[in-house]
């Protein structure tokens, strides 16, 4: 929402003017666009009204809590401009739909009540894919190209970030899973196409793993460093985001040959080691530290365990000694300098050791795709309810399933209830008849990969 407390839109562009940090025509393109959104907005009802709307309400607060920077500006501005295009000429969308624009290769997805917002991981996931097709190079450099120029200046380095409001988080924020894949493609770019540009903007991305939350993602911990899937959200520990991070870095390393990434990658590769094994149930995996995952996050996550495995399989993502390429002294954005060439770890200095990559990440993938294959385990617990009662009838469960429970009188079905409960010791409702005697139940498990199982027991119902 706007806010009061700090400038309008139009006088924090006019204070960027002022002081140089963006030319005349940035300024009149920007505020052309955001007049143009508020003239729009006042000719739209309904949803459409809804969602320019917040994208504008986003836009002043970012201005009014001083953060319309003049590397924020491009993206902020771009947003504000395809939101306007799309709520007066296109048509309504589904929540989570992804769309583009004619000659772009940039993804867009709709998040309701926050307008369309671009989604980084799915931008810079489609410039992997673009990467492993091995014949797409001009698309792929079409996508970084775009990319880059949209970064903002964060953590002494760059940032692609997300300018909507997310699960408490209020905009600008980034993602650590976002940012370790947008490491991945600019550094495979490099590879590919030898363009300075992919590695100093690869070199400056490593800002955020150096920094601490809320600004960077980096959490220290015991054994190293964890890096946050939010930077609003430090406490969460979830998992997927957390490794394919580690895989962005390792690539990174990797092809580049700096020790400044092969620093990052072993902090977290110490936390990772430690927190993995925590993430097994013995029949699923969680998400984070209080839930399972759902189907598309166990196969993601046991994606990027599998990802990891390889390359630590390999041993470590560089030699000893070796030198980084140097970057281009051509600025790539109007951000900062490239994040830069420190003195190797203790460990690089004395030598690299190879990392023994089926010890932890190896093994838990192979875990995860065998539970994709096992059904559940399931059995019934209760023996005894009371008559004329909403009963709790307890079970046992492997993994998050879809149960329901058949309770008959001899051959008669007296009682169905079906729910989808996480594993360990949940409850089904059951209405308890108020006449007393013998039940036979039937319970069915289907887990989230289709998996089935079934379980019989008997409960006794006593009077009051």
């Amino acid at each position: 929402m706007a806010t009061s407390r700090g400038p309008t839109v139009s006088r924090a562009l006019s204070t960027l003017l002022a002081n140089g940090s963006i030319p005349v025509a940035a300024y009149r393109q920007d505020l052309a666009a955001y007049t143009a959104a508020k003239r729009s907005l006042g000719h739209l009802s309904g949803t459409r009204r809804a969602e320019l709307g917040a994208v504008i309400a986003n836009l002043q607060a970012i201005a009014g809590a001083g953060g319309l920077t003049a590397s924020r500006a491009p993206v902020l501005f771009l947003t504000l401009e395809r939101n306007r295009r799309w709520w007066t000429t296109e048509p309504l969308l589904s929540a989570a739909e992804r769309v583009s624009f004619p000659d772009s290769k940039i993804v867009w997805e709709y998040y309701p009540g926050q307008g369309i917002e671009i989604q980084w991981l799915g931008t810079f996931g489609k410039a992997n894919g673009y990467f492993n097709s091995g014949h797409e190079n001009g698309n792929m450099r079409q996508l970084l190209n775009e990319a880059i120029p949209l970064a903002t200046a964060r953590a002494g380095g760059i940032a692609w970030e997300y300018l909507f409001r997310f699960d408490g988080g209020v905009p600008p924020w980034t993602s650590g899973l976002s940012q370790g894949t947008a490491l991945q493609a600019l550094s495979r770019g490099y590879q590919r196409f030898k363009d300075p540009a992919y590695l100093q903007a690869a070199q400056q991305a490593l800002g955020i793993f150096k920094t601490p939350t809320p600004t960077g993602v980096r959490v220290k911990t015991k054994a190293g460093a964890n890096y946050a899937q939010y930077t609003f959200a430090p406490s969460d520990r979830i998992l997927n985001g957390f490794i394919q991070a580690l895989v962005g870095l390792y690539e990174y390393t990797s092809i580049t040959k700096d020790p400044v990434g092969l620093e990052l990658f072993e902090a977290g590769d110490a936390e990772a080691r430690a927190q993995v094994p925590h993430y097994d149930t013995g029949a699923w995996s969680l998400y984070d530290q209080f839930g399972e995952s759902s189907l598309n996050y166990h196969e993601l996550l046991t994606e990027f365990l599998q990802h990891l495995c390889e390359r630590t399989r390999r041993g470590p993502p560089m030699v000893a000694g070796a030198t980084p390429p140097p970057a281009s002294t051509t600025p790539t954005t109007t951000t900062s300098s490239p994040s830069g060439g420190t003195a190797p770890s203790a460990r690089t200095a004395a030598g690299a050791s190879p990392i023994p990559g089926d010890s932890v990440y190896c093994a838990t993938a192979q875990r995860f795709t065998t539970d994709l294959q096992t059904p559940p385990v399931v059995s019934l617990l209760s023996t005894r309810v009371r008559a004329g009662t909403r009963a709790g009838v307890t079970i046992s469960l492997s993994k998050i399933s879809t149960v329901s429970l058949t309770v008959r009188k001899g051959t008669k079905v007296v009682w169905t209830n079906r729910a989808t409960v996480a594993a360990g010791k949940p409850k089904l409702l059951w209405v308890t008849p108020s006449a007393g005697g013998s039940f036979s139940i039937t319970l069915s498990a289907a887990d989230l990969a289709g998996n089935f199982s079934t379980a019989h027991g008997t409960i006794t119902v006593t009077r009051k």
